[in-house]
């Protein structure tokens, strides 16, 4: 397949931004009267039997199908014969499981092809003379990113009987239901853009807990989030109760007694790191929550997280492990400082709307302090002392300047309106937001008052010529610009380390590559067993070694590792 090697989304471009705000309220407004899971239904789905296998191999992988460096190493490390952890062989599955975010920015036909099926197919090439029935199955959930066109290319690629390079699909719905080997059932859940599950999707699932469940049986449960940590960073239970009610109403109360079938584990995406909390025993019973986001987006930092947390069922959680870890993951945001460097564009936006702010208070103010605005205050000297003067030259030039008004309140009201009110201190962030909206007012009118002390009075340059002019658009665009980007990076810096907030925007702002995970999964007559790869760094030299047609990529070899001190074991008991 001939596809164009993408580079990581650039989550601060403003034409980026705008795409993905405008496509976010359109999926939001417009979702629940769209919703492609109702019209799902009339696809007949029933329930995908592999329990007839002794043992199987399962692979786990969430937040795929962004930057293709990342995508690929993980697609070909997953597409290998074997992979040797801690002196042990794992082959590769016979069932990949894609937890949500399957492509990065919107789900676009174009985007799903350069990110996702273009890498994987040269992973894994398609094999004509493999039966059918031998190739690796291939199911996948939605995530929020799926969900931005309504689930159409979702359903496109993922629900017609496709294949994604020697992976076949074989779903009809955006959910789905996999009998296991051993009493074990693999559970894919849809839950839109954090809305409730719809009714046909409850009637499957309720039809196959009580037809189909027996004394006894255990679950895995892929759903698109991790509920329980949403809920104790910003204190919003919704989505943790609708997951719950799904378990206790659906799977447990179909089977009359709880103790009829258990959820082991619960596997999810959204967050682009590992975790791992265990619930507390009840009645000799645990449950795994794992979030294994690290399929090619940017990382996510892991120091949010919290050591324990209380459900909305009562239960507890405690964390057991991170990749990165706390220490890895707070020193990677000092790179929100090279703000500048990662997101030019953002910076050159600002620096652009600086140049137009200026212009408009340059050609349109009146003022006693000289014949414009940039001649009055050239004479003022650059000094801490004549801030209060050069203040109050601001507010007499401007205060009849409605344009000029609405520029700065837009400056202003836009970047504390960027506050994240919902992690950490929530509404006290607003604090942080103030300050870091005042600033870049402060940065606007201080680099304005520097260049044309600079420009008018030491280089002594006509206001009226097109040089002064040139130059201090240039100086604005270059060094307003580089201001700017770092007030934002350190706000960000800040934010995240001390506030623990933000942990989305100041991660993707220098989205860094490192730090992939998925999970291979083992299914034996006596245990689960879950090994969590890791890869603190991906490859970056991958070349064509075939043709643009049916490209294969050569590189330097990957470097994995066993995230934990051990695999995780989940005994059968009798």
């Amino acid at each position: 397949m001939k596809f164009e090697k993408k580079s990581m989304v650039g989550w601060y471009s403003v034409k980026q931004l705008m795409s993905t705000a405008v496509k976010t309220v359109v999926s939001g407004v417009f979702g629940s009267y769209s919703d492609k899971r109702e019209i799902q239904a009339f696809a007949e789905q029933g329930i995908y039997d592999l329990s007839e296998e002794e043992e199987l191999w399962i692979d786990y992988i969430s937040d795929l199908g962004d930057g293709f460096d990342a995508t690929y190493t993980l697609a070909h490390l997953m597409a290998m014969d074997e992979i040797q952890v801690n002196n042990k062989s794992l082959p590769r599955s016979q069932l990949l499981i894609m937890g949500g975010d399957e492509v990065y920015p919107t789900p676009e036909r174009i985007e799903y092809r350069n990110r996702l099926q273009g890498p994987y197919n040269a992973a894994l090439p398609w094999i004509d003379e493999e039966p059918k029935e031998l190739k690796p199955k291939l199911f996948a959930i939605p995530g929020n990113h799926d969900w931005y066109d309504g689930l159409t290319n979702f359903m496109r690629l993922f629900c017609q009987g496709r294949s994604l390079g020697n992976w076949v699909t074989s779903q009809k719905r955006s959910y789905f239901a996999i009998k296991l080997p051993h009493k074990y059932w693999l559970l894919g859940i849809d839950i839109q853009l954090n809305g409730d599950i719809d009714d046909p999707q409850l009637d499957y699932f309720k039809q196959l807990a009580d037809k189909e469940f027996q004394t006894g049986d255990k679950i895995i449960l892929c759903t698109a989030e991790p509920s329980w940590v949403y809920a104790s960073l910003s204190g919003d239970v919704d989505s943790d109760k609708r997951l719950n009610f799904f378990i206790d109403k659906i799977l447990y109360e179909c089977r009359r007694k709880e103790s009829d079938v258990h959820v082991e584990l619960i596997l999810t995406g959204d967050l682009h790191h590992y975790s791992r909390y265990e619930l507390e025993s009840v009645n000799e019973k645990s449950t795994q929550l794992i979030t294994a986001g690290g399929g090619g987006a940017f990382m996510h930092p892991t120091h949010f997280l919290k050591e324990k947390i209380e459900r909305v069922d009562g239960s507890k959680a405690h964390l057991k492990w991170v990749f990165p870890s706390f220490k890895q993951s707070r020193s990677l945001c000092w790179r929100n400082l090279a703000f500048p460097y990662y997101n030019w564009g953002m910076c050159l936006f600002l620096s652009m709307f600086h140049v137009i702010t200026t212009w408009f208070i340059q050609s349109s103010t009146n003022n006693p302090y000289g014949n414009t605005f940039m001649e009055g205050i050239s004479g003022v000297d650059f000094a801490l002392d004549n801030i209060g003067y050069y203040m109050h030259i601001i507010f007499t030039s401007i205060q009849h300047s409605p344009a000029v008004f609405l520029l700065n309140a837009i400056l202003f009201f836009g970047i504390l309106f960027f506050t994240d009110t919902v992690t950490g201190k929530k509404k006290w962030n607003y604090s942080l937001g103030l300050v870091h909206a005042l600033a870049h007012l402060a940065n606007l009118y201080l680099c304005i008052w520097l260049f044309s002390v600079w420009n008018l009075n030491l280089l002594s340059l006509d206001v009226d010529n097109v040089l002064p002019v040139m130059l201090f658009t240039a100086e604005m665009l270059i060094l307003g610009g580089l201001s700017s980007g770092f007030i934002f990076g350190i706000y960000l810096l800040i934010s995240t380390l001390v506030f623990k907030s933000h942990p989305t925007e100041a991660s993707s702002s220098f989205r860094h590559e490192g730090f992939k995970n998925f999970l291979r999964i083992h299914l034996t007559k006596d245990k689960l067993t879950i090994y969590p790869i890791g890869l603190k760094n991906v490859v970056h030299n991958w070349k064509n070694m075939g043709t643009n047609d049916k490209p294969t990529f050569a590189g330097d070899k990957i470097s994995y590792s066993l995230i934990e001190d051990k695999p995780i074991e989940i005994h059968h008991k009798p």
